[in-house]
């Protein structure tokens, strides 16, 4: 096969959290790149230099856009001449399963433009098995090339983690396969020129369950943790305490945190493509992601139980009282309010008739349930609170402020430290 080599045009379908990072980065190095998108209005955002992901702002746009080789589009055209496609498309769940609807309209897009000596790469999260099974037959069906003969495919499991300046795109190990060890080289080539370490494992499959592995174990061990958090405070325990003093032990331990449960793409919906597989082709179940699921999916209600507890101790019930929530995003530091926890907590509230005030200066306000009203993080706010529930710990809030102001604080994140608030 010939092999284009440096490949010089790249597309990435997909300009969400994962694809506009990869854009970013790939015009960074060096490479022309169109960016596509079915949505028109994120297409219109990009081409005005307007951000929508945390881990790439205005400034960045601006910047990638000066240098006249970044293309933002929906035009399906765009994609003639590719060299490299990444294909960073949603995979969300659908009635328990793992709906591919997109990755496949994306390999039908794609079908109608390979040619001899490009590499097509699927990034988005899927079960073990999608690449070879699902992916590369649409990619052929144009009926010109074949795969592994003609042109190359591989898989590369994304490793964003919105709002994390530690480790980066640019700085994740990137683990990569190929359906052939031909592909597996031209997928690692590329990658090598975006990020600084590359991880070669033997095929797609492999590849797909790494991914499903990492945000498993995650998931599984928040939830051992979220269990501990309730059961200890039922046995009149300080769980962060217990965490604090395990963590000391250098060896076969690592520390992880409850909260009010699990949110962003990953977490509540990658170990359930896992468990989706494991029933449609063995037959089982795995029973770690069954019971995570159950325990971090009833977390919201578990919040909401305690600030109703807390607000009857000053004989308060929750409906009427006026709840301060500090966040909304599902994480620190991140504007991401996709399967958000505290979204899901500030429906029930709102559902028991709380009168609802929030404080996140992250998050999209297009994001914002009903029955919320936005406010700043003021001393005004803070005391006229019946009660402040901490859901998501922001480093760009004041809390300083919070300690001073708050009377009484719920504290889901450990921010404030067991002298400023009753605390998850």
């Amino acid at each position: 096969m010939d092999v284009i080599a440096p490949p010089c045009r790249v597309a990435v379908l997909g300009q969400g959290y994962v694809g506009l990072p990869v854009a970013t980065r790939a015009v960074e190095a060096g490479y022309d790149v169109v960016g596509f998108d079915v949505d028109k209005a994120r297409v219109d955002r990009l081409v005005r230099a307007r951000s929508y992901v945390d881990d790439v702002t205005d400034d960045d746009l601006r910047r990638v856009l000066d240098t006249a080789r970044f293309h933002p589009t929906g035009d399906e055209a765009d994609l003639a001449g590719f060299d490299v496609a990444v294909v960073s498309v949603p995979t969300p769940l659908r009635d328990g399963a793992p709906d591919l609807g997109h990755v496949r309209d994306a390999a039908l897009l794609l079908a109608r433009h390979v040619r001899p000596g490009c590499t097509v790469v699927l990034e988005s999260t899927t079960y073990p098995g999608t690449t070879e099974d699902e992916f590369v037959p649409l990619l052929e069906s144009a009926g010109r090339w074949r795969a592994g003969r003609d042109f190359h495919v591989g898989y590369s499991p994304e490793r964003i983690d919105p709002g994390n300046r530690n480790w980066t795109f640019r700085t994740t190990p990137k683990i990569v396969s190929g359906v052939d060890a031909a592909s597996r080289e031209a997928v690692a080539a590329f990658y090598r020129t975006l990020v600084e370490r590359v991880v070669e494992v033997a095929g797609t499959r492999e590849a797909e369950l790494a991914k499903l592995l990492e945000n498993t174990f995650r998931h599984v061990n928040i939830a051992l943790v979220n269990e501990l958090a309730v059961l200890g405070h039922d046995l009149g325990v300080d769980v962060w305490s217990v965490i604090d003093a395990a963590a000391t032990k250098p060896f076969g331990f690592m520390p992880f945190r409850p909260g009010p449960g699990v949110g962003g793409h990953c977490l509540p919906i990658d170990p359930s493509y896992l468990s989706w597989q494991v029933r449609r082709s063995l037959g089982q179940t795995f029973r770690f992601v069954e019971i995570a699921n159950d325990v971090n999916d009833h977390m919201p209600d578990h919040v909401v139980g305690r600030v109703a507890a807390r607000l009857n101790r000053d004989r308060r019930p929750v409906n009427g009282s006026r709840i301060l929530l500090l966040g909304l995003a599902y994480k620190r530091n991140s504007g991401d309010a996709r399967h958000s926890p505290a979204i899901s907590v500030a429906r029930r509230l709102a559902d028991r008739g709380a009168v609802l005030h929030a404080v996140d200066p992250l998050i999209d306000p297009d994001h914002v349930p009903p029955g919320v009203t936005m406010v700043g993080c003021t001393d005004d706010e803070l005391a006229a609170a019946d009660l402040v529930v901490v859901l998501t710990d922001h480093d760009v809030l004041d809390w300083e402020l919070v300690g001073r102001y708050a009377e009484r604080v719920f504290d889901t994140r450990n921010r404030l430290g067991a002298a400023g608030c009753e605390r998850l």
